[in-house]
């Protein structure tokens, strides 16, 4: 009896040895399976939105109709066919089969681009519901809703008219605010093209020939406007008074004297979380929602717009839109305010400073990259509200679920194996009692 209750108690042990192991495997597996890890097949490093992204151009517009992160953290991407799925999931990205593919969703927008203009209205193409979704303003007549839902319902079902909230306008009246006789914007990010420096902000905030001051009667001048493009597109550039007015870098202002640093400019990605500064609201934070937005506003539409949640007032016009260190757009305009929320866009930097000729100041070279300087996080001590501390985002993305059966079967096991342990102690005890008690007798 003794003998077997020993090798019972024995197995339990093994088996909780055992348990613990294989839940550490479990962890190990699943980190290593994250599609941040390694590309299935050009093994080297990718980002999710990367392989998101290299997915789509690989399989193309026919049988793709984009990629975005799915609130996991999971790059996915939407595909039109089953083989396609396949190749999606083996590269390590999450497929959903849809009924639309971007070509198609392109020509649709293209069928309402060619439309006479309508101002304050909207579209996009929303990836995560294979859908074109048209916005239209409280400033759209009915005649003008009910012309546009007849040219929607031409195209096809997969174009959804879509009512807001107040009027789509450009933020006239940043980081830091300056000022111009038409009023207030925010500057934007720091640029160079190799011998003067400039601020990048919104096009409609000032024509060719502005001149821009630090306070609204017109003193401590800060430049001139030397190149503006609006509509269309929505970006300039104010060539510093001084020409070396950025001390050689460029940062955004986060309030309280603290600072984040810009090394780069980048294209943002659906389903990113980004950050705006603006002289009027200051910081936020919200989701990239859409890109290549055409934006019809009553000064002109502007076409190439990133859609986001994120708010913004009058006076935030030309503000950074940045995220882990890189300049992704200036504030264009939008609807709502920072109490109700809206939707904003941004003019992509990337698209600008190539038209341009320019490159963000002090931008990171290539051996601090090396170094893993590329994207700094806030200044010590950062914390803004809506903010996640450190502003960057981790490379790998390791979620609680992802590991949650692991932990679940090693606390299973370390349990067990303390179990085990005390069984044996208590029976020790017991043995123990027993023989003293005979001896004492």
């Amino acid at each position: 009896m003794r003998h077997a209750r020993r090798r019972l108690q024995g197995l339990a042990r093994l088996a909780a040895v055992g348990g613990v192991l294989c839940g550490g495997l479990m962890m190990t597996t699943a980190i290593a399976s994250e599609p941040s890890a390694r590309g299935a097949d050009k093994g080297v490093t990718v980002q999710p939105a990367e392989l998101g992204a290299s997915l789509v151009s690989r399989l193309g517009t026919s049988r793709t109709a984009g990629s975005w992160i799915g609130s996991d953290g999971r790059p996915v991407v939407a595909v039109t066919d089953a083989e396609a799925a396949v190749e999606v999931g083996q590269a390590g990205a999450r497929a959903k089969l849809v009924s639309h593919s971007m070509r198609r969703l392109r020509s649709a927008t293209d069928a309402l681009r060619a439309a006479p203009r309508v101002p304050g209205t909207a579209w996009v193409v929303d990836y995560a519901s294979n859908e074109v979704v048209v916005h239209a303003d409280s400033t759209v007549s009915a005649g003008d809703w009910s012309r546009m839902t007849g040219l929607a319902d031409q195209i096809g079902s997969f174009v959804h008219m879509q009512r807001t909230t107040g009027s789509f306008t450009t933020r006239v009246s940043g980081g830091a605010p300056v000022f111009a006789d038409g009023g207030r914007c925010s500057a934007g990010f720091n640029v160079t093209d190799g011998r003067n420096n400039f601020i990048l902000t919104a096009g409609h905030c000032g024509s060719l020939g502005t001149a821009w001051f630090q306070d609204a009667q017109g003193s401590g001048r800060v430049g001139t406007t030397t190149a503006s493009t609006f509509p269309g597109s929505d970006f300039s550039l104010v060539k510093y008074e001084n020409g070396d007015a950025s001390s050689g870098r460029s940062v955004v202002g986060i309030g309280g004297g603290r600072e984040v640093r810009i090394t780069a400019a980048a294209d943002p990605f659906v389903g990113q979380q980004v950050f705006r500064s603006g002289s009027t609201t200051g910081v936020h934070s919200g989701r990239v929602t859409a890109l290549n937005a055409t934006v019809n506003f009553p000064e002109g539409t502007v076409t190439g717009l990133i859609e986001t949640t994120v708010c913004a007032e009058p006076g935030d016009s030309g503000g950074p839109l940045f995220a882990q260190g890189l300049a992704l757009g200036v504030t264009s305009g939008g609807n709502g305010d920072c109490t109700t929320g809206g939707l904003t866009y941004f003019q992509p930097t990337t698209t600008a400073m190539a038209a341009l000729g320019v490159s963000v100041a002090g931008a990171t070279t290539a051996a601090e990259e090396g170094s893993g300087a590329a994207s700094p996080p806030a200044a010590a001590g950062t914390s803004v509200p809506g903010v996640v501390e450190g502003v960057t985002l981790p490379d790998g993305i390791v979620t609680l679920r992802t590991l949650m059966p692991g932990l679940l079967v090693v606390a299973v096991s370390l349990l067990g194996l303390m179990a085990t342990r005390w069984i044996r102690s208590a029976h020790d005890r017991r043995s123990y009692r027993r023989q003293y008690s005979q001896v004492w007798g």
